[in-house]
């Protein structure tokens, strides 16, 4: 992690994490994408998603997650930094020329030739079929349908540990915990993804989430009843409802919420553990 000095009371305690292996190289117009800000809104202006508006201008990095050009290497170009998500991202460039963004694991550089193929070298980066992975790899970017790209592991730091090979399918440990079954035939790189310390990052100061685009938030609390389940009141009152709820009511913190005749229910075989 990278520290400040306390020039100022909100930079005493910011922190970015080591960016240094960043090439410093400008985003490659043709990888880029317009995006409108939507401050939150849906299709008729109103806010269903609370406590965003503003930021610093972005455009948004075409990343491939499928990466399907098979059997030809591709060579790093550069390390950059993407807005719009936590891991760092990779130029590659292949060897019939052509360029696309994929995300960075934690040991890629300048310079480094990676592969796509059913089956291909076991070195970090590299693309191939699950079933040809050892049991004990760490992998991420993992398809849950085949073709579709990768779904699984897409963060700063994570990755999906392989269990085992059986009957079609591999069984997998997710960051969370979660054990669940995938079909061997899916494509998934091999390695950690970049920029582990992410979650560590302190933000310092309240003006620097709003050029990341967060608004504030306030306390239900603190409002009035007519505006949440929690307010009202004279000075400081306990939640006063059973259990807890949404500023519309919804019970939350602890209700199930995924669908119990979801089909891929039958694939997982431990859920995650609770948080204590």
């Amino acid at each position: 992690m990278k520290k400040y000095s306390p020039t100022t009371a909100s930079r005493r305690h910011m922190t970015l994490p080591d960016r240094s292996v960043l090439s410093g190289a400008k985003p490659t117009k043709k990888l880029l994408a317009k995006t409108s800000k939507k401050g939150g809104r849906n299709n008729q202006g109103r806010i269903t998603v609370r406590h965003q508006g503003g930021g610093h201008k972005k455009r948004y990095r075409l990343i491939d997650f499928k990466q399907q050009i098979l059997n030809v290497p591709a060579r790093v170009e550069s390390i950059e930094y993407d807005p719009f998500r936590t891991t760092f991202i990779a130029l590659v460039v292949y060897a019939n020329g052509k360029r696309s963004y994929i995300l960075a694991t934690t040991g890629m550089r300048k310079g480094d030739v990676i592969t796509t193929a059913e089956k291909c070298a076991l070195k970090e980066g590299n693309r191939m079929q699950i079933k040809n992975i050892p049991v004990g790899y760490q992998v991420h970017n993992v398809e849950i349908t085949p073709g579709k790209g990768g779904q699984m592991a897409k963060s700063a730091g994570s990755y999906v540990e392989i269990l085992a090979h059986d009957d079609g399918y591999t069984t997998l440990k997710m960051p969370s915990g979660e054990i669940r079954k995938v079909l061997w035939d899916n494509f998934a790189s091999l390695g950690q993804l970049s920029n582990q310390d992410h979650n560590l990052m302190t933000i310092g100061k309240a003006g620097r989430s709003r050029w990341m685009g967060v608004r504030p938030t306030v306390r239900g609390t603190a409002m009035n009843p007519v505006d949440h389940p929690y307010g009202g009141g004279e000075g400081r009152q306990p939640r006063g409802t059973k259990r807890p709820k949404t500023a519309w009511g919804k019970v939350t913190g602890g209700r199930k919420t995924r669908n119990k005749k979801k089909w891929s229910n039958k694939l997982i075989i431990k859920r995650r553990p609770k948080k204590r």
